[in-house]
């Protein structure tokens, strides 16, 4: 075997398990055997903020930070807008009322977005590295906390793993689709790779899943596939935006943290932008 198709195939495996273990019962089951007193939602917002904390450092190290002030701010301004939802949803339990800030946070997110792809040399400047980091892993993974229901008791539920699960399936789908029928191409000067014919295979295979998740999984909140739907849309947006990113400053991976798959952006860019969406569509599911 390749080894460096093993490297991948090992790495990947205890990336996935570090994703079972902190988004389902199972971790609080299996690592509670050692440390008895852990929660399920301990767990996930741990990883979370694992996940946050490494974005930061990679968005550094891609966006090539100087030695002013901004490097140095960048944690502890992500760290204090990361606390802000930490203490709306870990520190006062759970809740699902729409506020203004969280409008506010939703809009920057479209905001930074646009300007990667249409003003990216307002990046290049400190303030605007500083800004973009910000809003893109501290916002983006402060949402992530509001997706799941948990209590005290130990019950968690499952929204974030079937999100992970539309999410690795649909970039699989996308990917067989484009290799099997893929002639044009989607956006060939950030993701040659990537064809409408893999979009379309993704979005039809998504809804597929979600319907199933649907059907057995009825306990979940809102229509799964609509979320699947949602997901097969902007799952690939999420991989154009960190491709734009990498392109710009001229970056191949954003770290090596997962031997053979990169960075934690890298592996984490269609989470990045699924999970707020996937949080708005519960709000305005919860509202209508």
């Amino acid at each position: 075997m390749d080894k460096n198709l093993l490297q991948r195939l090992i790495s990947g495996f205890f990336y996935g398990l570090v994703i079972v273990l902190c988004t389902t019962p199972l971790g609080a089951e299996y690592i509670g055997k050692i440390f008895p007193d852990i929660k399920q939602y301990q767990l996930y917002y741990g990883m979370i903020t694992f996940f946050m904390l490494v974005g930061i450092w990679e968005c550094i190290r891609i966006m090539k930070f100087g030695k002013g002030w901004e490097r140095f701010a960048v944690i502890p301004v992500s760290l204090y807008v990361f606390y802000l939802f930490s203490k709306r949803y870990f520190m006062q339990g759970f809740s699902y009322n729409f506020n203004l800030s969280e409008f506010l946070a939703l809009f920057l997110i479209v905001i930074a977005a646009v300007t990667l792809f249409r003003f990216k040399d307002e990046l290049y400047f400190e303030s605007g590295k500083l800004i973009f980091t910000v809003i893109y892993v501290a916002l983006t993974f402060g949402f992530a906390l509001g997706l799941p229901e948990f209590s005290a008791e130990d019950y968690f539920s499952l929204e974030v793993f079937m999100l992970f699960v539309l999410i690795w399936s649909s970039d699989s789908f996308a990917y067989f689709s484009g290799r099997l029928f893929g002639k044009h191409k989607m956006a060939p000067k950030i993701s040659p790779k990537k064809t409408w014919e893999g979009f379309a295979g993704g979005v039809i295979l998504t809804l597929i899943l979600g319907f199933f998740i649907e059907k057995y999984y009825t306990e979940l909140r809102g229509n799964w596939m609509v979320v699947g739907f949602l997901v097969s849309v902007f799952a690939p947006l999420g991989d154009l935006v960190e491709s734009q990113l990498k392109r710009s400053f001229g970056v191949k991976d954003s770290g090596n943290i997962i031997p053979g798959h990169g960075g934690i952006l890298d592996r984490l860019d269609s989470f990045i932008i699924c999970a707020p969406v996937v949080y708005l569509y519960f709000i305005l599911e919860n509202i209508i």
